[in-house]
């Protein structure tokens, strides 16, 4: 099986990198870390030009209508700088959302970047990002299709800023998506300083009740596996970056008279940072192919994408920290920026403990249930 990237992709790909270079260099980072969007309006409308925010948009609704494939290689583009603000929670989590649940109102201006939208799904707890939700909703007496919120979403991304959010709630029929307008949650300071997060409550807030009738828990299941692939794609965006500045400075740095790059400590380092790049690199591939072509291994390659994908970036960008020495720990140096992206990434949309054990369960089945040897 041929997993190379089309001549198409590779092409996007560059084009990517030389937008970037000329629209978000590392100075043009550092100036986000500090707005309260974090994103400039000049680049978001080039984003939306260039038709990055609809990459997942169908044709028919002002997008690209490519897949996730095509996703991961932006992705990992963004995923070098990395890229501040609200993409992720937009172009790809609120888009993938709204694709899935059959809410075509929205997409036209996700993909044209007149509107950004963005998810509220996660809770306290640990485990299944959907078996946390405590938040529910009940009809509006009076209000015909109205919906009234209760309870809290503590971190939403992008949630003080998005124009509206789709709130994942439990209501009579099992768990319900609910489109909120002006979500204008309070802002919650997080590790990744480049990407803001958000407070949610939801007491008393009116919605409208979105998607299929019924329980949509097997919905967003498969668009949360999406949205971690896509930030599988980031992490091995970020982590190939820590390990080319990691790789820079071991050739420059000297010590006892000779670049440290010679010591064969560093080699080692450097030789097991590029092995969990590559284990990431290939495994993100094959989820979001899996994804596009309906794969039956599609869940399973989706949770083992995001069960090793998110312990390889943790460990690549900790250790170009480490090779750095002392200054990988200043603010001047972008290593930290990696790692904090790579840390909180892993931590979103279920960690990599529960992933493994889903990915136990779906190869060897519930615990306690009788599996054939």
């Amino acid at each position: 099986m041929d997993f190379a990237f089309s001549p198409e992709q590779e092409e996007f790909r560059q084009s990517v990198r030389n937008a970037l270079a000329n629209e978000a260099p590392p100075e043009y980072v550092r100036a986000m870390l500090e707005d309260p969007v974090g994103t400039s309006p000049e680049l978001w409308s080039t984003m939306a030009g260039l038709g990055w925010l609809g990459v997942l948009v169908p044709v028919e609704h002002g997008g690209l209508g490519l897949g996730m494939v095509d996703l991961v290689v932006l992705q990992e583009e963004l995923g070098k700088l990395p890229l501040p603000g609200p993409f992720l929670s937009s172009a790809v989590a609120a888009t993938r959302a709204a694709a899935l649940l059959g809410v075509d109102e929205l997409l036209a201006d996700l993909a044209a970047g007149r509107a950004r939208g963005t998810v509220a799904v996660e809770e306290p707890g640990y485990g299944d990002p959907l078996g946390s939700i405590r938040a529910g909703a009940s009809p509006e007496a009076g209000a015909a299709g109205q919906w009234v919120l209760g309870g809290t979403k503590p971190l939403v991304l992008d949630g003080a800023d998005a124009d509206w959010a789709l709130v994942v709630a439990n209501d009579d029929a099992g768990l319900g998506t609910f489109l909120l307008e002006a979500p204008a949650g309070d802002p919650v300071p997080v590790l990744d300083v480049t990407r803001k997060m958000a407070r949610l409550e939801l007491d008393g807030r009116r919605a409208r009740r979105v998607g299929p009738a019924g329980d949509h828990r097997a919905l967003w299941h498969r668009i949360l596996d999406d949205v971690t692939v896509a930030l599988c794609a980031e992490m091995v965006g970020t982590a190939e970056r820590a390990l080319e500045l990691a790789v820079e400075y071991a050739k420059v740095r000297v010590q006892f008279g000779r670049p440290i790059a010679t010591f064969q400590a560093i080699k080692h380092k450097a030789a097991e940072m590029l092995h969990h790049v590559e284990l990431a690199r290939v495994g993100t591939h094959f989820a979001a192919w899996a994804s596009d072509t309906g794969d039956p291994e599609r869940a399973r390659a989706a949770a083992m994408c995001k069960g090793y994908v998110g312990e390889a970036a943790d460990m690549v960008t900790a250790e170009s920290i480490q090779v750095h020495g002392g200054v990988g720990f200043t603010w001047d140096v972008d290593c930290h920026l990696l790692y904090r992206r790579a840390k909180q990434d892993d931590l979103l949309f279920g960690a990599q403990g529960y992933q493994r054990g889903r990915l136990a369960d779906l190869i060897l089945g519930p615990v306690g249930s009788a599996v054939p040897l």
